[in-house]
């Protein structure tokens, strides 16, 4: 996915001089999370769909996505009163959580306006991280060079911003993937397990469908009931899963969501992100041990699957 930004004149197709065809463009950030974490924001497609749009007047709409060695992104970046900038991404190489490579391939009308490989390096910076962007960029219209420096620089400030407040839980589960995803995406198993320790689920209505909606109450040990609201976005089969997190039916948003299933032999992977809507709430969510309680919910998660008969 390209961070490209839309200027308002109509290029044509071919660049008048031929050194305006190439070019090599570096971006390097440093960002106040590890690694890891950071990995995750640049490769997880709900993520990239909440950072890659440079500015508040372009959307961003992911059409499909596959963040796995050979797979491919398709993105439409959309300003109002401008043609859609299509963007195919494929990825070239996924080196975990250090390196990727991919390519780009961006059109609008029809037309291909320049195609790009895109080289990331992620290093640890004492406890944070430095990325690195290296985009060789062909261009085969005016002005991509300076769309390209313009929405990759405002692109990845965002990224840092979204990185800084987001929350990622992992843990390997003893058992295949179609009965880790049978566990999570039925709508009678979900509830049986979901949540922290010593808390439950009191279901008013789930439909764990794209498009569809959980509303739940989560009932504390001592009684107290934490009203929910998920919205789901994207359903892939046994692979992940996106969503909104709602406080209270129809309430305000407090994070993005997702959750992957990755193979690991007869175990899965689970990777479970949140996106939190500000850096206080991130903050807050941390200070009450959010993480602690999120990995009680794996936890309990590879119990129910485990002990299933």
């Amino acid at each position: 996915m390209t961070a490209y930004t839309v200027h308002s004149s109509a290029p044509e197709q071919r660049p008048s001089q031929n050194n305006d065809r190439f070019a090599t463009l570096t971006f390097e950030r440093h960002v106040s999370t590890a690694p890891t974490e950071l990995w995750h924001v640049w490769t997880a497609p709900a993520a990239r769909a909440i950072w890659a749009a440079p500015s508040p007047h372009v959307t961003m709409e992911i059409l499909d996505a596959d963040p796995t060695l050979g797979g491919r992104e398709i993105s439409l970046c959309k300003a109002e009163g401008q043609p859609d900038i299509r963007c195919e991404c494929g990825w070239l190489a996924l080196q975990t959580p250090d390196c990727s490579v991919n390519y780009e391939v961006v059109s609008s009308e029809g037309m291909t306006r320049s195609v790009a490989l895109v080289t990331a390096i992620i290093s640890p910076a004492g406890q944070a991280s430095r990325l690195a962007v290296t985009v060789q960029l062909s261009s085969l219209a005016p002005g991509m060079e300076a769309g390209y420096r313009e929405g990759f620089d405002a692109g990845l400030s965002n990224l840092a911003d979204v990185a800084e407040r987001t929350m990622i839980l992992q843990r390997v589960i003893k058992a295949p993937r179609p009965l880790v995803w049978k566990a999570w995406m039925n709508a009678e198993t979900l509830p049986q397990w979901w949540g922290p320790e010593g808390f439950s689920c009191r279901t008013q209505r789930i439909d764990l469908r794209a498009n569809g909606e959980w509303v739940f109450d989560m009932i504390a040990p001592d009684g107290t009931i934490f009203p929910n609201h998920h919205l789901y976005h994207e359903v892939r089969e046994e692979e992940r899963i996106a969503y909104s997190l709602l406080w209270g039916e129809n309430g305000p948003k407090h994070a993005d969501a997702w959750a992957s299933f990755e193979d690991r032999g007869e175990t899965t992977q689970v990777t479970l992100g949140m996106v939190f809507s500000t850096a206080s709430e991130f903050r807050e969510a941390k200070g009450f041990g959010a993480v602690e309680l999120g990995l009680q919910t794996l936890g309990k998660l590879e119990r129910f699957v485990t002990s299933a008969p």
